[in-house]
């Protein structure tokens, strides 16, 4: 991946240590577009709180990712809030493909992903905080990483047990 502007100045920060320690809940949240903070006090006010909205937080890492029972949620979300644009099965149509991990922006994290459904992006698709509150946005972002169809050793945001069992997303037959 191909670092530009100021995502190369904070990601040689990082290596270099100036914020390699820094705690997880410390960490600010950017939006993918202009570089500025986001401010996660705007939008839906609901669902702020749920506990893995908490966890995230303090994690910068989805709990629902794999969670069999968080999935239904994220698949009907995506499928009434996403796919117009990104494709029933995250294969892109008018956005782009989800599915994959050849994105236009650092989704590989959690954190990232985050940022930009949230924050919105370049182009068409514009801020979601309006229309998907915290928690749900959390299950859409599990969706999209069970939608992926490339090798699990390059999802970075599986956890090693996750990893060690997960399948390429591959379209149930009806």
């Amino acid at each position: 991946m191909k670092l530009t502007g100021w995502k190369s100045m904070l990601s040689g920060l990082i290596m270099a240590g100036g914020l390699a320690s820094t705690p997880a809940a410390a960490q600010m949240f950017i939006n993918a577009v202009s570089g500025q903070p986001l401010e996660l006090d705007t939008g839906r006010e609901e669902e702020r709180d749920t506990p893995a909205v908490k966890e995230f937080l303090q994690t910068m890492q989805n709990p629902y990712n794999e969670d069999q029972q968080a999935l239904p949620k994220g698949r009907s979300i995506f499928n009434t809030a996403c796919s117009g644009c990104h494709g029933y099965l995250g294969e892109g149509k008018i956005g782009p493909a989800l599915n994959h991990d050849g994105w236009h922006y650092e989704l590989e994290t959690d954190k990232g992903l985050f940022e930009v459904i949230f924050g919105g992006a370049d182009r068409q698709m514009g801020p979601q905080n309006e229309f998907l509150t915290q928690d749900e946005i959390l299950h859409v972002m599990a969706w999209v990483r069970h939608l992926y169809t490339g090798d699990p050793d390059s999802a970075v945001w599986l956890t090693d047990e996750q990893r060690s069992t997960f399948q390429p997303y591959k379209e149930e037959s009806k």
